[in-house]
């Protein structure tokens, strides 16, 4: 019997099982110059529009006088050529480019600046190529540990490829934030927010690495709009609201538990100071019992938070 189970669709439609889009065609171009000239050529182009313009008119004023349709013509024709000519000048400010089409086609990216003629009857959009930042928005996020931390960056980033930031994706500012904020994300979930392990860097110790590792990642990201990342900085870095007071007495706890260890460090070395002195000059014989109570005296004095309120013994210690 022939076999009638219909055949089961892979994932996306695609008959070899891929996803469609995972490796689907993307926009393959690249920043190349356009054709462009100074300030000279520009002005010649103009005067000669100006002219054209000019000569239109008096050949329509002698149509009109004389009834020949002939010189009316050559007035459209030679307005035509104006409007051909003054449509290839263009004025660029610094830190602006221009990317040329031609009818849909990339022709290229002028770079030049001031007063330039490029090719006529093309459309030119302005792509700037200055220095830009932003924050990304605050984002609660776990960290290593499971912890929910809040974490923000700013990013310091300019296009470096007009042709691939005009052409290879929709937005490419929106698309730099987009992938910033998920750069920063997958980041601040790889390393704890404090107490790392010998060999692994925190949010909180190791700011300048894990900053570079947030430009990295973001760069990494950005590439396929053209776009060059500078510099990345962690703008805000906090414990999230539900759990900041837990942390913060366990904060408190090692703080003062680091302060006791210093103290009693201290404490030790005055006491044992104290003894070799007073037995060095001679000053008490002491056994190990009076020894023994002498360093406790000592050490209630010199770690106790409270001032410590002399007592005077007239008896024995052994009575």
């Amino acid at each position: 019997m022939p076999d009638t189970t219909p055949p089961q669709e892979s994932v996306g439609g695609d008959p070899s099982g891929r996803p469609v889009g995972h490796a689907g065609a993307r926009v393959d171009v690249a920043e190349r110059g356009a054709w462009a000239t100074g300030a000279a050529g520009a002005l010649v182009a103009l005067a000669l529009a100006l002219g054209s313009f000019v000569g239109a008119i008096a050949l329509v004023v002698r149509a009109e006088n004389t009834g020949e349709d002939v010189w009316g013509v050559l007035g459209m024709l030679l307005i035509v050529l104006g409007v051909v000519l003054s449509s290839g000048v263009a004025v660029i400010s610094p830190g602006q480019t221009r990317v040329v089409q031609f009818f849909g086609r990339y022709v290229g990216t002028i770079r030049r600046t001031g007063l330039v003629l490029t090719v006529p009857l093309t459309v030119r959009r302005n792509v700037s190529v200055r220095v830009r930042n932003f924050e990304t928005s605050e984002l609660k996020v776990n960290d290593a540990d499971g912890n929910p931390i809040n974490i923000a960056a700013i990013v310091v980033w300019q296009v470096a490829d007009t042709a691939k930031a005009t052409f290879a994706v929709e937005d490419y500012a929106d698309f730099v934030r987009v992938q910033s904020e998920s750069a920063l994300r997958h980041v601040a979930m790889s390393h704890p927010y404090d107490h790392a392990d010998d060999g692994e860097n925190s949010l909180r110790g190791a700011t300048d690495i894990v900053s570079a590792e947030i430009a990295t990642e973001v760069a990494a990201r950005v590439v396929i709009a053209g776009v060059e990342v500078i510099e990345a900085r962690i703008s805000n870095l906090a414990y999230a609201p539900e759990i900041a007071q837990a942390m913060l007495q366990r904060q408190q706890a090692g703080a003062i538990i680091a302060a006791r260890e210093r103290i009693v460090e201290g404490a030790v070395s005055m006491v044992e100071g104290a003894l070799g002195r007073l037995e060095a000059d001679g000053v008490v014989q002491l056994d190990d019992e009076r020894r023994a109570a002498m360093v406790s005296n000592l050490l209630v004095v010199l770690c106790g938070e409270s001032r410590a309120t002399p007592v005077v013994n007239t008896g024995s210690l052994y009575a």
